[in-house]
């Protein structure tokens, strides 16, 4: 695949494409809050009915009752010092709210050089893009230089080891896999020991998908990192879940779980490309405050990308309208 393109200062161009879809993607649909929030400021004035308004619309969007209630208060004491006068600059005020609960998560993952390999381990359920975010994970490094290496530890699934192989084949990464039914720690640890040897710099090990109510295959996960450390003590140096955000709350008790069981470093949310509603993303920041290292949009590497807090709020608000508001 080509390399980004720069622009005049030498920077990638490619990031601004990516956050303009991600705003596009947030406001795209009819279940976008953006949408619903530029018809419910319209010609109102600020007063009790409008925060019940929004109040309804922060819920429906899974924004969740936590930060709803933390984001309102916060809104009505500016009412009260006046610092608000209609309902256009309410609508600035809550992107900034939303802002300030997201941007403390904006912290890219950066790959330590001196850790070689770098191990990632990356967990989640079943269906929440695991094997597709792997391989564009997988794509990244590659463009930046580095030798990759991805573990085919989702043993029980044949699909789910074909998958992460053409992933290999497509990214040009190294491939590590036993057979399925294979033991998955016996799988990384053997993935970890040779890479050590091959000047592997990123290693990637897909995992099972995991319900996360179900206790013994949470235990296999804390195995898994277990017999990693074994062959490294700093391994993982991440450990990565995948959150669909169209599961809404479910996404973050998914998130309260694996972090329970495996101490999680860092997140990445798919599938924000117009059907998910995308205020789970301010629960999970607002509960969990971890690093929200990646999101995507679709299933293309293009559309998969950092996680920038300012963008992120301001796709989920939409554009302020200038006009309209009540004399």
């Amino acid at each position: 695949m080509s390399e980004a393109p720069v622009d005049a200062s030498g920077a990638s161009a490619a990031p601004k494409g990516f956050f303009a879809r991600l705003k596009a993607g947030l406001s795209r649909g009819a279940s976008s809050l953006a949408r619903d929030l530029q018809v419910l400021v319209r010609g109102r004035r600020i007063d009790a009915s409008l925060f019940e308004d929004l109040e309804a619309r922060l819920l429906a969007a899974d924004v969740g009752i936590e930060a709803t209630t933390a984001i309102l208060d916060s809104l009505t004491a500016r009412v009260a010092r006046r610092e608000l006068d209609d309902a256009e600059a309410l609508l600035s005020a809550l992107r900034e709210e939303l802002s300030q609960i997201l941007l403390p998560c904006q912290q890219p993952l950066q790959i330590n050089p001196s850790a070689r390999p770098f191990v990632i381990l990356v967990v989640g359920v079943n269906g929440s893009g695991k094997t597709t975010s792997i391989g564009k994970l997988a794509q990244r490094y590659v463009q930046e230089g580095k030798k990759v290496t991805l573990v085919a530890g989702d043993t029980f699934r044949a699909a789910a080891v074909e998958q992460l192989h053409i992933w290999a084949q497509r990214t040009n990464s190294q491939f590590r896999g036993q057979a399925t039914g294979s033991d998955p720690a016996a799988v990384v640890f053997d993935a970890l020991k040779s890479a050590q040897q091959d000047g592997t710099d990123v290693l990637i090990a897909d995992t099972a998908g995991r319900l996360q109510n179900q206790a013994h295959l949470m235990e296999e996960l804390k195995k898994v990192k277990r017999v990693l450390q074994r062959v490294d003590p700093a391994a993982p140096h991440e450990v990565l879940q995948i959150l669909d955000a169209n599961q809404g709350q479910n996404a973050l008790v998914q998130a309260e779980q694996f972090h329970a069981a495996l101490g999680l470093t860092g997140l990445a949310i798919t599938k924000l490309d117009g059907s998910a509603r995308g205020g789970i993303v301010v629960a999970i920041a607002r509960r969990l405050k971890l690093p929200i290292r990646f999101v995507g949009l679709g299933e293309t590497a293009e559309d998969f990308g950092e996680f920038d807090a300012l963008s992120f709020a301001s796709g989920l608000v939409g554009e302020v309208p200038t006009t309209g508001s009540a004399p």
